[in-house]
């Protein structure tokens, strides 16, 4: 179906969008094999089971910083 894609991606950036938090930085590479095997790695272990309460953030680079590709999980505020 045209669209469903555009429509997935905008549907999981929205909830991570809705968490107000801050957020840790779990993974990050400049390598985009390392990248890419690093998230089929956690998808096969099953480690995120609600991928939508992920952040994935490719930080594009420039000359004097190569491209950043980090992976962000919403960050757990401590007890009182």
């Amino acid at each position: 179906m045209p669209g469903q894609r555009k429509r997935r991606e905008r549907e999981l950036r929205q909830r991570a969008e809705s968490w107000q938090g801050p957020w840790e930085a779990v993974f990050e590479t400049q390598d985009p094999e390392e990248w890419r095997a690093y998230l089929r790695r956690i998808r096969a272990e099953g480690r995120y089971p609600d991928e939508s309460r992920l952040r994935y953030d490719v930080l594009c680079g420039r000359l004097a910083s190569p491209t950043t590709y980090r992976l962000s999980v919403p960050a757990v505020a401590p007890p009182r």
